[in-house]
């Protein structure tokens, strides 16, 4: 049986109410890379106090920090069987983007003269797996956006705005099992392909799982009801999948929306276009989810 190595630093998790040891089953040479450069982005959020922004402005600042880092695929397969939470601040996907800005917000709520990898791994812990928690299992992750956004929400780590934002059209007929289709592509899979049935059954579930979207034709009138710091998912015309991309809303000093994210295509972290130029940009983007950290 897979044994928890419970890290002896502590910290609070959202609920306030109690204290977990981070959970890491591999070392940190594995899930945690580039430590200097994390150092780095935390000692500039010490100095310039970015524990006093507001939620939402604190994430799009940690998003800047991390702006020109390389864009590197598949970052969460960091091992054929076992799965633990991970850092890596030298290359970045567009989940792993997102996600770490999120944790870092996260974790210097809690004031302390200084931080260390196992502080934000408790943080990617709670947000990354179904229920906040980590035992070691591929499928104790959460793999698809749409059920990021709803365990989270659930959770408290977020709020569903979407709906506030603007209007919503209902996504119908679409299946949710691109990865069980294509287990080839994710390592862990490759690795144990007896895996894929109960990932199956996951996406069935998810798939009944109603999913509410703003259209992109109507994403310029949303904009000013975008704040920075808004998880902003990427919905597709592709089939077997709801969301394709994921990255945060930012707005300038031209006052513009603008999304921010790790670009496959730019091969690295970038300030883009405002959201609904973005968006026109691709036939295959239908529209957005927002999600607003709090």
């Amino acid at each position: 049986m897979m044994k928890r190595r419970h890290i002896l630093h502590l910290g609070l998790l959202s609920t306030g109410s109690a204290l977990l040891p981070a959970a890491e089953f591999l070392p940190q040479s594995t899930t945690f890379i580039g430590a200097d450069r994390f150092q780095q982005i935390v000692a500039r959020a010490l100095a310039e106090n970015w524990a006093g922004l507001p939620m939402g402005e604190r994430v799009a600042r940690f998003g800047l920090a991390m702006r020109g880092t390389k864009y590197v695929a598949w970052t969460l397969e960091i091992d054929d069987r076992v799965e633990s939470p991970s850092a890596n601040f030298n290359g970045l996907d567009c989940w792993t983007f997102f996600e770490t800005a999120l944790g870092l917000a996260r974790m210097i709520a809690k004031r302390q003269r200084s931080y260390t990898p196992s502080d934000l791994l408790q943080q990617i812990e709670w947000t990354r797996y179904r229920g906040g928690v980590c035992n070691g299992n591929y499928l104790d992750r959460i793999h698809y956006l749409d059920e990021w956004f709803t365990d989270n929400a659930a959770r408290g780590n977020i709020r569903n705005v979407t709906g506030s934002v603007g209007p919503l059209v209902r996504l119908t007929g679409r299946a949710n099992d691109e990865m069980s289709l294509n287990p080839r592509l994710y390592r862990y899979l490759q690795a144990n392909p007896a895996l894929v049935p109960a990932l199956s059954r996951i996406e069935k579930q998810l798939e009944r799982v109603p999913f509410d979207f703003i259209p992109k034709a109507q994403v310029a009138g949303c904009e000013p009801r975008i704040r920075s710091g808004d998880i902003l998912g990427i919905v597709t015309n592709r089939p077997h999948v709801f969301c394709s991309h994921v990255g945060l809303a930012v707005r300038m000093e031209d006052g513009v929306c603008r999304f921010m994210h790790a670009s496959a295509t730019q091969k690295r972290v970038i300030v883009d276009k405002s959201v609904h130029e973005y968006l026109n940009a691709f036939k295959s983007h239908a529209g957005i989810v927002v999600g607003r950290p709090v």
